[in-house]
């Protein structure tokens, strides 16, 4: 018995430790040991049969398709990436449908204050490179408007009736140009800050004397003459914008600060009219007229928004005028919109709006936009595009049939566009 317990004890040990050594190598292979080597199939850089080792190949995933996070959160699928186009890249459409869009170059110069033809389909522009007038069509096809030089022209703006435009230029020279008859008419230099009227028959402007009593809001013929005193502006010139409205009920507007957050903005009609007036939420006031002219969108900043630029739009005609006043949730500037119909408006919207761009514009000079519309009669904002490249898109320019937007690449200054 004394032997056998002796051997029993032993071959209890030699078991026990068989046990724990199985229990060891489990533990080793399930958490510690490399991956085992797998045999690849055949590919670029990989021999039929060769062997490799890392980790685990998982199946290659199917290919998906675009999405957008929308403003509130919520995805969008825009596209589906189509036989032939890369995984991983998204389609780029023709058409403004949504999704990543075809943008396409039409000139290589930089260009200053674009407009639409009066052909409706065409952008006429100055090209500050050369100092000549073009006209750009949707194919990029070029036609010089006049084989005259016009040297260092600061700003243009172009009647919207005639082929005709006034160049303002860096000394306070003003002239107005018609392209048909090759003729010109000089302004007087103390003139600045045009709008032609619907009809394209007159101007307003403001006029400035040396004499805070000689500064007036004033209209003229387009030739310059039987110019007309409408409003004295004395030293608030800076607050008053002529634009003439497209009902022709009022030529400008001016503003009076009421606090730091607050405005009071008036219209001025040609006949003395006591008009309604409308206060707006914010300053850094930037007008918009509807194609109708009975609404009026503007941008404002405010410390509630962060300094940052927002769209409003108010009833502006008659007795409606200071009604509907509401916020259209968008931040960006009147100014990179354009009415397409009365009751619908595109704009340029930067991706990413940098807190104090409102007071400090150039801080969103190198923003990426993408293009919304919005119906300005239920509110209803859509994504129309997002360009196929990084692009601060100004002067938004809409042909006649609402087929095509062009617009402006603030830091080229080239013309591009985009198919609706």
């Amino acid at each position: 018995m004394g032997s056998f317990g002796k051997y029993k004890k032993i071959l209890l040990l030699i078991l026990l430790l068989a046990v724990a050594s199985a229990i060891g190598f489990l533990i080793y292979r399930t958490f510690f040991a490399p991956p085992e080597e797998l045999v690849a199939p055949a590919g670029e850089g990989v021999e039929p049969g060769e062997v490799v080792t890392g980790p685990g190949i998982l199946p290659e995933a199917g290919v998906g398709e675009g999405i957008i996070i929308e403003e509130d959160g919520t995805e969008r699928i825009i596209t589906g990436i189509k036989e032939g186009v890369e995984a991983g890249k998204l389609e780029i459409d023709d058409r403004a449908r949504g999704g990543i869009t075809k943008t396409t170059e039409l000139n290589k110069t930089t260009t200053l204050n674009p407009a639409l033809s009066n052909n409706g389909s065409d952008v006429q522009y100055y090209n500050q490179d050369d100092g000549r007038f073009y006209k750009v069509n949707s194919d990029g096809g070029l036609t010089m408007l006049s084989d005259k030089v016009f040297y260092n022209v600061e700003k243009v703006n172009w009647s919207p009736t005639e082929n005709k435009a006034i160049l303002e230029y860096p000394d306070g020279s003003n002239i107005v140009y018609d392209f048909d008859s090759e003729k010109q008419v000089t302004l007087p230099k103390h003139w600045e800050d045009f709008s032609f009227s619907t009809r394209g028959d007159k101007i307003t402007m403001k006029s400035i004397g040396l004499d805070p009593d000689n500064k007036w809001l004033a209209v003229s013929n387009t030739d310059g003459s039987k110019s007309q005193a409408i409003e004295r502006i004395g030293d608030n010139a800076d607050s008053v914008y002529p634009s003439w409205s497209p009902n022709g009920q009022t030529i400008a507007m001016h503003t009076e600060g009421i606090d730091f957050e607050r405005q009071e903005v008036f219209f001025v009609g040609l006949n003395d009219e006591n008009f309604k007036s409308t206060v707006v939420e914010g300053r850094g006031f930037q007008p918009k007229w509807s194609s109708d002219g009975d609404k009026l969108l503007y941008s404002v900043y405010s410390s509630d928004n962060d300094l940052k630029p927002k769209l409003w739009l108010v009833n502006a005609q008659g007795d409606y005028i200071g009604s509907g006043r509401r916020s259209l949730g968008m931040e960006t500037w009147a100014d990179k919109c354009v009415f397409g119909t009365n009751d619908e408006v595109y704009c340029a919207v930067p991706e990413e709006m940098p807190e104090g761009a409102g007071l400090f514009p150039e801080l969103a000079e190198n923003t990426k936009d993408r293009l919304y519309k919005i119906n300005i009669k239920n509110g209803v904002k859509k994504l129309i595009a997002i360009p196929d490249q990084a692009y601060n898109m100004n002067n938004l320019i809409i042909s006649e049939d609402n087929n095509i937007l062009y617009f402006t690449d603030s830091v080229n200054q080239r013309i591009y566009k985009i198919d609706l």
